[in-house]
Order: structure tokens, then sequence, then C-alpha cells
């Protein structure tokens, strides 16, 4: 088996590589590839059995390689956030890993791809994946306004007005005044995809954070980034060391 993989942090992809040889020992690995350009290069003379990629790459986003081209192969994303339709490639039997990643969650992936390698020769399941990727280059309206409860009260929040979304027992919202709010959503991944990348960013499994409340941001003697909102009792929101480079590219925009 050929995999390519595509990966633009160097410690995650180092990490990556090492899983994969302790999955697929046979495994014949080409990367790891750090930007969108050298992607395309690449698959014009080459052409893996699977692809293992991270979706944003350091000159943009990976699935830019691929609506450009008919799709041969499976392929395995990985990403820190989830805004990308994540579902969709579930449901069209691609998988994906949310960063850092899990070696027993990788090993499923290889699992699914072993299980869906013969659907690739099938021209109506390349044809619906291939519609999947340019479906991609529509533009997506992101949600401005959030229902929300406190109490009996039911109340509407305007999206500027959100410094994060929390996971707790519940999905709560919590405003730039601090107010905290009970959302009706059942997790962060179902919000994650109604906001737009560019203002909000998954810190974690518990946080999403809104740029523009973002007071401080300090690295500890590990890598991990400390963040601090602006907003009263601001709760501790740790970016892992993993996600750290992501993170700042992110920032700077």
């Amino acid at each position: 088996m050929r995999i390519l993989v595509l990966e633009d942090e160097h410690l995650v992809a180092e990490s990556l590589m090492k899983l994969i040889r302790q999955l697929e020992p046979g495994a014949e690995i080409e990367g790891p590839i750090a930007s969108v350009q050298e992607a395309k290069e690449k698959l014009e003379k080459y052409t893996p059995d699977l692809i293992i990629s991270d979706i944003q790459l350091a000159d943009g986003i990976s699935l830019d390689v691929f609506t450009e081209r008919k799709i041969t192969y499976p392929i395995i994303f990985t990403t820190a956030y989830n805004e990308y339709a994540i579902r969709a490639f579930k449901v069209n039997s691609i998988d994906y890993l949310l960063k850092p990643i899990d070696k027993k969650e990788l090993q499923t992936a290889f699992e699914k791809y072993h299980q869906i390698q013969s659907k690739f020769g099938n021209e109506a399941y390349l044809q619906q994946i291939n519609e999947l990727f340019a479906n991609f280059g529509n533009s997506k309206k992101y949600k401005e306004r959030f229902t929300a409860h406190y109490g009996r009260n039911t109340l509407l929040v305007h999206i500027d007005d959100i410094a994060c979304f929390a996971k707790e027992e519940v999905i709560y919202l919590v405003t730039g005044e601090g107010k905290k709010y009970i959302t009706d959503y059942r997790s962060l991944d179902e919000i994650e995809e109604l906001l737009d990348p560019a203002v909000f960013y998954r810190a974690n499994r518990q946080y999403i954070i809104s740029l523009q409340y973002i007071d401080m941001m300090r690295s500890d003697e590990t890598g991990k980034i400390l963040l601090k909102l602006k907003i009263s009792s601001p709760p501790e929101i740790i970016i892992s060391k993993e996600k750290a480079a992501q993170f700042r590219k992110w920032v700077e925009g």
C-alpha cells in the first residue's frame, strides 16, 4: 500500500508517520508534503492508494488539491477543527481524525480504508466523491445569531456578542459581558459547522473561542498556549502543543 501524507506541522507529521509505520508496517510512505502547490505537483506523477491529509496546509486548504482532479483514492482527513462539513466525509466513507491523533482512531480509519478499498473501482461511487469535493467551491453562509436560554427566558444572541462556546454537562454560549446561557445544541461539533472559521476557533474539545475576545496568549514550557478572554471570570483555555503553530497562524490571519 502506498500512503501519501499531507501535513505542514513538522512534529505532527513525525508523530503521524510513526503511527502509520506501527499500524501498517508494509506500507510505502511518501511525504510529508506541507503545501497545496507541492501536493498538486506530486499528484501529477504519483498515484497513492491512500492519502492522509491535514485540511489546513501551509499555503491554503488541502481541499483545493482535490477539487481540481478526479479522485481515484480514499482520503483520511486530519483536522484540529471541524468547520469543513466533516459529516459529509463520513457519509461518503471518507474518514477524519481530530488532532492530536489517537492511535486507536487511526487504526479504525485504516480498517475502514481496507473495507472500502474495493469501492474505488466503482465509477458511480467515484462520481459521488468528486461531486462532494466540487461542492466545497460553493460559498457558505454562517449563522449570525443563536437562541439561548436563561431560566424560563429565551433570547437571541448575535454572533458578535459571543466570546466563546463551552461544553460542560450541556453546551453554553458565553457573551462578551461574561453572561452564560444554555444553548439547544448537543455538541460543539454541531455549532462549529455553523461558525465562520475566520472568526471562531476550536481551541480544544471543551471550547470554541472568538478571535475578537482574545485578551492574552502565553506559551508555557511544554509548548502549550494558555489563553485569556476579554470577559469577567475568564475560563482557563489551553491550546495543545500540536495545535500551537496552527493557532498562531489563525490568529495572524
